[in-house]
């Protein structure tokens, strides 16, 4: 365990993931894409750096997309 000024060290602040975009849109398909991986899934927030408010709108705007075909469910394979 760190004692004295190595214990508190500030955070860094971690540039904002969603960047200047303010709304959360199930059209924006290349947007939703920066949050699923290469096969489909939706990344965690430790590993995008968003909040739980945006994480779960996230998360709701990538289940719309794929329930109306804009998205795959999964990727297809290339084999």
């Amino acid at each position: 365990m760190q004692t004295g000024a190595a214990a508190r060290t500030k955070n860094k602040n971690k540039p904002n993931p969603l960047g200047k975009q303010k709304v959360i849109d199930y059209m924006d398909i290349k947007f939703l894409n920066r949050f699923t991986n290469d096969q489909g899934r939706i990344l965690p927030r430790r590993i995008t750096g968003v909040s739980a408010y945006q994480q779960r709108r996230i998360a709701l705007a990538i289940k719309y997309a794929r329930h109306l075909a804009l998205m795959p469910f999964v990727a297809q394979d290339i084999s």
